[in-house]
């Protein structure tokens, strides 16, 4: 462990940004893409997606995508906590690296989720929706809000 605090890049191999927008955001969430490891596939798709956004919607990409994912992130949600033999769903304020991962997860899965048309296509869809607060990905946003709401009772096993 060195001395110095590591920089916020530095932590656990964040990757430095990608190649078109220089974004960690969009770097990540290649990488996340990315199946069995071909990298350059999954920013084809990622980059191809961003030109269907801005042909469909007429803004730049990278708002779009900086609004879905900051709509898509949620606030709150349920963590198991074990107290005296009983499991109690408790309500936790989501952390922002962690809130950020979720978000890129459900849009990922709600795009993959979808048959019928190429990647880059659903993706883009899944973009536009987002960052419009509907779709499928706003509907898990919720789903998960209303989770930690019902059980707001146990937030004091909060520890």
């Amino acid at each position: 462990m060195p001395r110095k605090a590591l920089k916020p890049r530095e932590k656990r191999g964040m990757p430095n940004g990608d190649s078109k927008f220089n974004s960690v955001l969009i770097a990540r969430f290649i990488n996340k893409l990315d199946h069995s490891g071909k990298k350059s596939t999954a920013e084809k798709i990622m980059y191809t997606a961003f030109d269907i956004v801005k042909e469909k919607m007429g803004e730049e990409p990278l708002e779009v995508f900086n609004r879905a994912i900051e709509n898509a992130r949620p606030l709150l949600e349920v963590r198991p906590r074990r107290v005296g033999g009983a499991t109690y769903q408790v309500p936790m304020e989501v952390p922002m690296v962690r809130s950020t991962t979720l978000a890129m997860n459900w849009i990922m899965e709600a795009a993959r989720s979808k048959t019928g048309r190429p990647m880059a296509d659903r993706l883009a869809q899944e973009f536009m929706d987002a960052s419009k607060k509907e779709g499928s990905v706003m509907k898990k946003r919720e789903d998960t809000h209303k989770m930690a709401e019902a059980n707001k009772a146990f937030a004091h096993y909060k520890w």
